[in-house]
């Protein structure tokens, strides 16, 4: 196993081991990618307090998200197509992060179902809800999550529309496979990831192909998925979602102060402050610089977690000392899952708990649930000076 001590390793082995398209698929957002490079670039603009003669021994990463215990606050984010990066990849991935003790996420658009995972891994694990136009699919998928007993409902509320991402579209990414001449030499050189396709059944979108009305095979998923989303999605029906959930409810793709405490109002017991990883409205700000002035709008009235950028250790402690209680990686794991499997999904969690602990120490904090902006060193315009015309 070659040496991995951050994340960009991992996704060098990715690049060379995943098909263009799908590495693509991942590492894009849409139009100009300006939203996709802030969510990274934003946090080195955050500096980190160093203190010393601190006792550091006796120390711990363990927290809670909507009150379930986490081995770090550190969930593995939704990320669709998870199947088509590695073979059986939301099974494998849901594994890494059980043994590790904290959370996966299936995507509604998951290679693998619902049923399948829920058969393969030990542990509830939470689902992830697109809201489409099909009101009477979304109930079943939300019974069928409850019947999986998955702990805990993401619903996702910034893809109504898709933002469009260029690299997709260039490469033929479409439902079913339209590879250029070009993605079809790269496939051919990828030998592992074909062999490793080519041994398991699950090719196609599990929770979608049989389920949906017209949907029996992947042709007819294209003009599906393209009709599908829900355009008229509102406060209303995230109302009647939490009444048909009944149980943990998240909402995600929280990116402005107003929706924040719209969604406090309907109950939700934490929302995830998200720009879908930059993959939708291009031009919006970062997740992390519009972190504190969600925080200022709920208080306490809700859990706050982070999505969208975080690549590292020291980017988790960075979001959790802005005030955030809980964290989600995508790429990173993705990067993991690509490059090696269910180990390299493990070795990306390894390298973030890693960096943040060790960070957290060096900033006079034993434990993550202590960490808070005393930490930090912000630049006194970090939030910017934006107004709406």
């Amino acid at each position: 196993m070659p040496v991995i001590t951050e994340i960009e390793d991992l996704k060098r082995i990715y690049r060379h081991r995943v098909p263009k398209m799908f590495y693509d698929y991942c590492e894009s957002g849409s139009w100009t990618e300006q939203t996709f490079r802030e969510n990274s670039s934003d946090f080195d603009d955050i500096r980190l307090r160093q203190r010393v003669a601190v006792d550091m021994t006796g120390r711990s990463t363990e927290s809670t998200m909507i009150g379930q215990d986490v081995s770090m606050p550190v969930a593995l984010a939704p990320v669709g197509s998870t199947g088509m990066q590695w073979a059986d990849g939301e099974i494998l991935a849901c594994r890494a992060a059980h043994a590790f003790g904290t959370q996966f996420t299936l995507s509604t658009m998951s290679v693998c179902s619902i049923e399948d995972v829920a058969e393969h891994v030990d542990k509830p694990f939470w689902f992830q809800l697109y809201v489409m136009r099909d009101w009477d699919f979304v109930v079943r998928l939300i019974e069928r999550a409850k019947a999986a007993k998955c702990s805990a409902l993401v619903l996702t509320l910034d893809l109504q529309i898709l933002g469009q991402r260029h690299r997709d579209h260039k490469n033929g990414l479409t439902i079913p496979l339209k590879p250029t001449p070009a993605n079809l030499l790269d496939l051919s050189t990828k030998w592992a990831w074909g062999m490793a396709m080519m041994k398991t059944p699950r090719r196609s979108f599990g929770n979608i192909v049989g389920h949906a009305k017209g949907v029996s095979n992947l042709s007819s998923l294209m003009s599906w998925t393209a009709e599908s989303f829900d355009p008229a999605l509102d406060w209303e029906k995230v109302k009647e979602i939490k009444r048909l959930w009944d149980g943990p409810l998240i909402l995600k793709g929280i990116l402005d102060a107003e929706d924040a405490k719209m969604a406090a109002d309907v109950g939700a017991d934490a929302i995830v402050v998200s720009n879908h990883g930059g993959r939708q409205l291009d031009g919006a700000l970062s997740s992390i610089r519009v972190l504190p002035s969600i925080l200022d709008a709920v208080g306490d009235k809700v859990e706050v977690h982070l999505d969208s950028g975080i690549r590292s250790g020291q980017d988790v402690l960075k979001a959790l000392a802005m005030g955030a209680k809980g964290t989600y990686i995508g790429r990173a794991f993705v990067y993991g899952l690509g490059a090696m499997g269910q180990k390299g999904v493990t070795a990306a969690l390894e390298v973030i708990r890693k960096e943040l602990d060790v960070s957290m120490a060096l900033c006079g904090r034993r434990r993550v649930t202590d960490l808070d902006r005393d930490v930090l060193l912000v630049p006194e315009d970090f939030e910017g000076r934006w107004q709406s015309a």
